[in-house]
């Protein structure tokens, strides 16, 4: 059987659904990994291939995303994993950790399938990568020089970096802190139970949707802001290659921020006609507002990485070094 051209067969497909629940469970894993695989290789296999651009103004772009990349990955894995399997015991037994009028107020047994408790869990665990935005940035250049040394040779040797701080909690156990256990879940369900910020999702339910898109968007500005205020203080980025790197990551988010708004755009009735078939074939799925939330999350993320990763970094690096050559001219 089809639905307007799309086999149910695929739409209920028992991998797609398995990897649709998965994605809705860890979001922001599912986007971290995204970011690191092509921070990796698309963009700096991009970035390396730029036209008429100096050679250490690329190694330096190359390096930020490599060390982008990692950064992200590891900080998402030390606090967004532990949110989202807490998350997924509160989904499985809300009756441990939220209060009773919560439940009641969302759905009773049905809680998992309420729009407006799917946008509270949606934002607690995507406003992880908002929060750690800050020390991300600052490692990320603090690492910078050291990529620089070990793939580019560029002069470093001898140069003594200072290591990653180790959380309070491993400075006194040698340990990193368990954030799997009821703790943090009943520390979430304190957040879920907050009256004003279930009248903020019962309002804005119908922009679920939308909210991984918004938070990837405000990481993404409060990421470059504290990335360019890093890279201007840094003492191990040469003076002459810090503005083209500032430029770089201003451009880069700029125009990804832009272009993926618009994208999603144009997108958004050809999303939400698929998402109606997607429905249709799975009706009788109790999982279903699961697996739409995944697809929502999808969305976005292979968005604004395929514009980011894969097409921008030519244009950015090429247009950064213009840009600070012009400024430098003026100047003199």
């Amino acid at each position: 059987m089809k639905i307007q051209g799309i086999s149910t067969k695929l739409l209920t497909n028992k991998y797609v659904l398995k990897c649709l629940e998965k994605v809705s469970e860890h979001g922001t894993s599912f986007a971290a990994t995204t970011s690191l695989v092509l921070s990796l290789s698309l963009r700096p296999a991009a970035i390396m291939n730029t036209p008429d651009t100096e050679k250490e103004n690329k190694q330096y772009a190359a390096s930020n995303s490599i060390c982008s990349g990692l950064i992200k990955f590891g900080m998402v894995e030390a606090v967004a994993l532990p949110i989202e399997n807490a998350i997924k015991k509160i989904d499985k037994n809300p009756q441990k950790y939220l209060n009773p009028e919560t439940i009641k107020k969302f759905g009773g047994e049905n809680l998992t399938n309420s729009r407006s408790y799917k946008l509270m869990t949606q934002i607690a665990k995507q406003s992880v990568g908002f929060l750690t935005a800050i020390p991300k940035s600052m490692l990320t250049i603090a690492l910078i020089p050291v990529v620089m040394d070990k793939i580019f040779k560029n002069s470093y040797k001898g140069t003594k970096f200072a290591e990653i701080p180790k959380t309070e909690a491993e400075t006194q156990t040698g340990s990193k802190t368990n954030f799997t256990g009821g703790g943090l879940a009943k520390q979430i369900g304190h957040i879920i139970d907050n009256k004003s910020f279930q009248n903020f999702a019962i309002k804005h339910q119908n922009k679920d949707k939308d909210i991984a898109k918004h938070i990837t968007a405000g990481t993404d500005i409060l990421l470059t802001s504290s990335a360019v205020w890093q890279t201007d203080r840094s003492k191990k980025i040469k003076e002459k290659r810090k503005k083209a790197l500032i430029y770089n990551n201003i451009i880069s988010t700029a125009i990804t921020i832009v272009g993926g708004y618009c994208v999603d755009g144009m997108l958004k009735n050809k999303t939400g006609k698929f998402i109606q078939k997607f429905s249709k074939a799975n009706i009788n799925n109790p999982k279903l507002p699961k697996y739409i939330e995944g697809i929502n999350i999808v969305r976005p993320a292979i968005i604004f990485a395929g514009i980011y990763y894969g097409i921008l970094p030519i244009f950015s690096t090429y247009i950064a070094e213009k840009i600070d050559k012009y400024i430098e001219r003026k100047s003199q």
